[in-house]
């Protein structure tokens, strides 16, 4: 479907890409890393991004995230095309209405748990308070440890705290459950789960496992850059039922 590019998404659609492409220049090299990608993310819903390695999965977040830019198309978030905002504005963005979840959790490793979500929170204009949001993720109790002194999972969990703890809108997460056995993996995703279902967030995941693609409202599978399947799923799965 072909989305006007000069004009704000309606209500209901928190952000819009239209024909968004995105091209690095490496020496007398054009990499070609997104092609004309359109699509529409919505309010309090879960979408999943699926496909393989150097498939366009990270630029595309990075780009929703704000994170980088464009080589043409459109961005919207809601009736500000971010395709031109200054530094300082997609600052603000990035501040203000994204919350990042990454593979690797990337904490402090001299800051608690408590600390590392309190990070977040001094730069939210309406932040959560630090202990509520580390008891969304069960860790109240963890809260004065140490990143090494804790699983993987209780890391990705702190993560997902302090994503949590700005209050954000959106909520990227890259990979979340990839550096996570099976079944610390699941519980991961039913937070994630949780924070569109019961926060009111909008979630999304980009992921190569497409098992993952069961627990969310829409997904799209890229390859090469180009969307090559778009997929809406009336009634997801529950994370713990889903296997792979």
């Amino acid at each position: 479907m072909t989305l006007p590019a000069n004009q704000p998404p309606p209500p209901g659609v928190l952000l819009r890409l239209t024909d968004v492409g995105k091209t690095y220049h490496m020496g007398e090299v054009d990499v070609q890393v997104l092609r004309e990608v359109t699509l529409n993310i919505y309010d309090h819903q879960v979408l999943a991004i699926l496909g393989p390695s150097g498939s366009g999965k990270s630029t595309l977040l990075n780009i929703i995230g704000g994170l980088d830019s464009s080589s043409h198309g459109s961005v919207w978030y809601r009736d500000r095309e971010m395709t031109r905002f200054s530094p300082r504005e997609l600052t603000v963005y990035r501040r203000e209405v994204v919350g990042f979840v990454f593979q690797f959790y990337n904490l402090v490793p001299n800051l608690t748990a408590r600390e590392n979500v309190m990070v977040s929170t001094e730069i939210s204009r309406n932040p959560l308070d630090v202990d509520e949001a580390l008891d969304l993720v069960g860790l109240k109790e963890r809260a004065d440890h140490f990143p090494s002194q804790m699983s993987g999972g209780e890391q990705q969990r702190v993560a997902i705290a302090r994503a949590l703890a700005k209050n954000p809108e959106l909520l990227l997460c890259d990979e979340p459950t990839g550096a996570l056995d099976y079944a610390t993996g699941k519980r991961v995703l039913r937070l994630l789960v949780d924070a569109c279902r019961k926060l009111g967030k909008t979630v999304v995941i980009i992921t190569h496992n497409a098992a993952i693609a069961q627990v969310a409202d829409h997904v799209i599978r890229l390859r090469s850059g180009e969307i090559v399947e778009v997929h809406d799923n009336p009634e997801p799965a529950p994370p713990e039922e889903i296997t792979w």
